[in-house]
């Protein structure tokens, strides 16, 4: 019984590596040695034999084959902006002393990037290496796995074909569309030297401007409990005072607030201006925190060891949309820094409570608040009650931030970053109406803003 089972295995497994062609010859072959056999017809028999024992023998020629290969993966370059090309080179060798038949190649790549590559590979001589190359292409950010290869052995008459997998695979990183944005001045308190803390000290007392909130992990020892007792809430020791501009980037990534599909969509429109803006403020010698509306960071300490370019853009490349509703942690987030800060936030349309609190975040020091509200229901079509209650929702929400302080860049789509950003560094902004906030002429091109 057991050797059956065996036999039945084998036949599938042999059956299984046939081409359409090797199948078509194996009918065949059944076809003529049957009738051959009942009419007792030699000549029909021995072709029936024949063409039942070429696709069997290829199979366990092509089965028994042991080439020695080996495959090794190159990107060019590893990391590219959505809708820009990649270049994956193949590399094959042939470590054993027989030269390959022909082999049909196809390598794995997610559909995104395309169609799956195949080639036809002829003869590999022993101890020879050959190269092949293409090119993949995506117009969605993401971590795309790239591999394993798949290499097909295949026989002289293409009755058989046995595939190899080898398991190697290499990450392609495809980053948010990053646009250059012009220099704008912030503010001058933001150099970085000594002038900050003359200020903090003079409005909250020295105590008060050299302590922080408690963070997780930090020296019990450091508590400060005179500030500690005034303030409610576990203060720290500052062991020395910020040299560098800080900045914070918050990222609205609720997906209920976001609208639109695909690249084209409200939310892909924020990544790309959240990884535009933290590019640039690094740029110009910021510290860069990034928070989203569920409360991640991604903090100075995660991008240390690393390049504040590849870290922040690998952060945002794998950004997907939550299932949160407010903004609450991530406002909370948003002040949990102390001290003097950039705040760029990117959002959404709002409910009254989180455009409030929101609205408090730069209050009892003197950060700078830069928001870019979007008017997302302009990336959908609504009904004309419900365009009109989504349009009254979102000028209440500018109006909130202009009131509180904050610079107010309205975005609808198909607007341009890059022509909006010189406002965050002045308060033209912030007048009433989006026609008002922004008129070409009220600020040269390259021209650059005070605060």
């Amino acid at each position: 019984m057991a050797g059956q089972l065996m036999g039945g295995r084998r036949l599938s497994r042999a059956l299984a590596g046939l081409t359409v062609r090797g199948r078509c010859v194996l009918s065949s072959g059944f076809a003529a040695l049957v009738p051959g056999l009942a009419l007792r017809e030699i000549n029909v028999t021995r072709v029936g034999v024949f063409l039942i024992a070429l696709p069997l023998l290829s199979y366990a020629l092509v089965a028994r084959t042991r080439y020695r290969l080996t495959c090794t993966r190159r990107l060019d370059p590893v990391r590219v902006p959505a809708g820009s090309s990649c270049t994956v080179v193949l590399r094959l060798q042939n470590v054993s002393r027989l030269p390959t038949g022909v082999m049909l190649a196809e390598d794995t790549v997610p559909y995104l990037l395309g169609g799956r590559p195949r080639f036809v590979l002829d003869r590999v001589l022993p101890q020879r290496t050959i190269e092949v190359e293409y090119s993949v292409h995506s117009q969605v950010r993401g971590r795309f796995r790239i591999g394993p290869l798949t290499v097909r052995l295949t026989d002289p008459f293409g009755l058989v074909e046995l595939p190899r997998a080898f398991t190697s695979a290499e990450s392609l990183m495809v980053t948010p569309i990053v646009h250059h944005l012009p220099d704008v001045r912030l503010g001058g308190e933001w150099a970085g030297a000594g002038e900050s803390m003359s200020r903090s000290v003079a409005t909250a007392g020295e105590d008060d401007s050299a302590t922080r909130e408690y963070r997780l992990g930090d020296d019990l020892r450091r508590i400060h409990w005179r500030s500690t007792a005034r303030r409610g809430e576990l203060m720290v020791r500052r062991e020395e005072q910020p040299w560098q501009s800080r900045a914070v980037v918050l990222l609205d990534c609720r997906g209920g607030a976001h609208h639109g599909d695909g690249p084209l969509s409200s939310f892909e429109w924020a990544v790309s201006a959240a990884a535009s803006i933290g590019l640039h403020l690094a740029g110009a010698g910021f510290t860069i925190r990034l928070v989203t509306d569920v409360g991640e960071e991604v903090t100075a300490v995660d991008l240390a060891a690393h390049s504040m370019e590849s870290v922040l853009l690998d952060v945002l490349a794998v950004q997907t949309a939550s299932t949160g509703t407010t903004l609450q942690a991530g406002t909370t987030a948003l002040r949990r820094g102390g001290g003097e800060e950039l705040f760029v936030a990117i959002v959404a349309p709002m409910t009254s409570e989180d455009a409030e609190q929101l609205a408090r975040a730069t209050h009892g020091g003197s950060s700078i608040g830069v928001a870019l509200v979007l008017d997302s229901a302009s990336w959908t079509g609504l009904s004309p009650r419900a365009a009109a209650a989504a349009s009254q929702n979102f000028r209440d929400n500018c109006d909130v931030l202009r009131a509180a302080g904050w610079r107010v860049i309205p975005v609808s789509r198909g607007d341009d970053l890059t022509k909006f950003w010189p406002y965050a560094g002045t308060g033209l902004a912030a007048a009433t109406g989006r026609e008002a906030a922004f008129l070409p002429h009220e600020v040269p091109a390259g021209q650059e803003i005070g605060a």
